[in-house]
This record gives structure tokens, sequence and C-alpha cells, in this order.
């Protein structure tokens, strides 16, 4: 199973920037999808997760209303719409899959991820 992230880089303050995580491996609809994000010096934090289907997704309290998950099975990507982005956005962007059905928000739930996606916000 492996994770390959991208759409990363710089915008100002009030921008959009739409990450992907494209999935090769296992069968991809098998799979619970996140977001998380970690911050110089913080600890890795949870962004949002989707479940198998596509139909019921999660947010943190932090991004809500700002940021999309989405995904694709047919092209076995999972996608991150950020919008109003802040300079507290600023962060390494990492995609996970967890076996199972449940959305769970801690990275310890999750057993694969992407190598991370460098998102800058400034102000």
């Amino acid at each position: 199973v492996q994770l390959q992230a991208s759409g990363g880089g710089l915008v100002q303050a009030g921008g959009s920037l739409k990450l992907s995580c494209q999935y090769s491996g296992r069968t991809y609809s098998g799979y619970v999808m996140g977001w998380f994000r970690q911050a110089p010096g913080k600890e890795r934090e949870f962004v949002a997760v989707i479940n198998r289907s596509g139909a019921t997704t999660y947010y943190a309290d932090s991004v809500k209303g700002r940021f999309t998950i989405s995904r694709d099975n047919a092209k076995n990507t999972v996608y991150l719409q950020m919008n109003s982005l802040k300079p507290e956005d600023t962060a390494a962007y990492y995609c996970a899959a967890k076996d199972g059905w449940y959305l769970y928000t801690r990275p310890g739930n999750y057993a694969y991820w992407g190598q991370g996606t460098l998102v800058t916000v400034s102000s």
C-alpha cells in the first residue's frame, strides 16, 4: 500500500489549495482515508476523514466550513480542498489510510501514510 500526496505550495491568506493523494496497492475503496497535518514543533493533528464510499465525512473544528475532503474511487484518489486559508494552516499535510469502517481521528489508528506535502500560508 503506497500513498502519494501532492498539491502543496505557497499561498496568501484567504487563498485556496487542493491537495491530492493517490493510492496504489490493494483495493482502494476498502480503506477509510484521512488527512492530517503537522506544523514545525507540534504534534501531528487530525484534519479530515472520509468513509469508504465517500458518503460520510468528519472534520476538525479548526477547518470545518473551510476544508472539504472527497474521494474518487475510480481514480484511486482522495482530495482535500482548502479554502479561506489562514497562516495557522501552515504545515506538512499527510494522507493516511486504514482498514475497517470507523472514522478515527487519531494518527495511531492509521496503518498507511503518504510522504507529506508542505502548505505555507503567508499573511
